[in-house]
């Protein structure tokens, strides 16, 4: 019989888990690798580039976080001519690294992309064409409507959407256009499930995103609940995912485990509930956490906001903006998440419909 697991389930076996690890910057998943299984995941992550349009005459820059970065640019040095990793953050010096290195193609977040596409043309006056770029690669967040057709005109590029396994973040299906369901990069490597219950899904309607890793060295049995959600319909073809759904919610690319959120604050006097409002009003996402104190002299407390603010840094490296509601509840009540993108769909699975 499968063993159908989720992210929290590969984070309890940090302990066990053998070989490279591949940790998600909360620790909440561990996935590990022997050396068969980082050849596996580098060969699908190639294979995505190829289909990608990438060649041996390409130099490649990957601007990702880890631990898809240091995947990415070693599947790259073995598909292109050149590859390296720059990391995420730092525009201008995203714009130098593609000039001084003589790029061909950027591999990045869809913000990521457009963000620098933006900053371009606002703050650095310079025009997209001027880089040369053939083709970009987009993994690592759901993109907002109209984003690759966007990049592909301003970059005069060929503009790829790669989804990555949220796990090791190497590659696991692509897709060309938004019109195009994701066309997996392997037999059997992804599928779909049922929200509420470890299954194939009933019908039409919202779906799960599962990872079914047959070669891994220890996974081999197991279905991995990756926590994106796509609406299944008649066509051919994986659906590409528009919505997470889970004790986790992807912000900027990292998953915000939402249980530690409850962990850390539980251990604040007063707390009595919270809520996380994600938005993408521009081209990044961005987060903030209003709290709600069960006694009216927390309120305007500085010493008291200044500890839910050390609490929630120590969580994840995505700022996150914290607020104090003005009104007190002496009732305690869940954590709840207000995503303003409308991406998240819920922490209960079993509730989503």
């Amino acid at each position: 019989m499968a063993r159908w697991l989720t992210r929290d389930d590969l984070g309890a076996a940090a302990g066990s888990a053998t070989g490279l690890l591949l940790v998600s910057p909360d620790v909440s998943s561990v996935f590990p690798l022997s050396p068969a299984d980082r050849t596996a995941a580098a060969g699908l992550t190639g294979a995505a580039l190829r289909e990608a349009g990438v060649g041996e005459r390409d130099r490649v820059v990957v601007a990702l976080a880890e631990p898809a970065g240091a995947l990415w640019t070693s599947a790259a040095a073995d598909v292109a001519g050149a590859a390296a990793c720059v990391g995420p953050r730092g525009r201008m010096r995203l714009h130098h690294a593609l000039s001084a290195l003589k790029a061909t193609t950027l591999v990045a977040t869809p913000t990521g992309a457009m963000d620098f596409l933006a900053r371009l043309h606002l703050e650095f006056l310079l025009d997209p064409l001027d880089l040369g770029l053939r083709n970009i690669v987009l993994t690592g967040e759901i993109a907002a409507k109209r984003t690759l057709g966007h990049l592909a005109g301003e970059f005069g590029a060929t503009v790829t959407e790669v989804l990555a396994s949220p796990f090791s973040g190497g590659a696991l299906a692509w897709r060309g256009s938004e019109e195009e369901p994701l066309r997996p990069l392997a037999d059997g490597v992804l599928g779909l499930a049922a929200l509420a219950k470890d299954g194939p899904p009933d019908g039409d309607g919202l779906a799960e995103l599962v990872v079914t890793p047959t070669a891994h060295s220890t996974l081999g049995d197991a279905v991995l609940r990756i926590g994106l959600v796509a609406r299944v319909t008649d066509a051919e073809g994986v659906p590409a995912p528009a919505h997470t759904a889970g004790e986790h919610v992807l912000v900027r690319g990292v998953w915000l485990a939402l249980p530690r959120i409850d962990k850390a604050l539980s251990r604040i006097d007063g707390v009595a509930g919270w809520e996380l409002a994600i938005s993408r009003q521009g081209t990044l996402d961005t987060a903030a956490l209003t709290v709600t104190f069960a006694r009216r002299s927390l309120v305007g407390n500085p010493m008291w906001k200044a500890r839910i603010e050390q609490a929630v840094r120590a969580l994840t490296p995505v700022s996150i903006a914290v607020e104090i509601a003005q009104e007190v509840s002496e009732t305690p009540a869940p954590g709840t998440v207000n995503d303003l993108r409308g991406h998240h769909l819920g922490r209960d699975r079993a509730l989503i419909t």
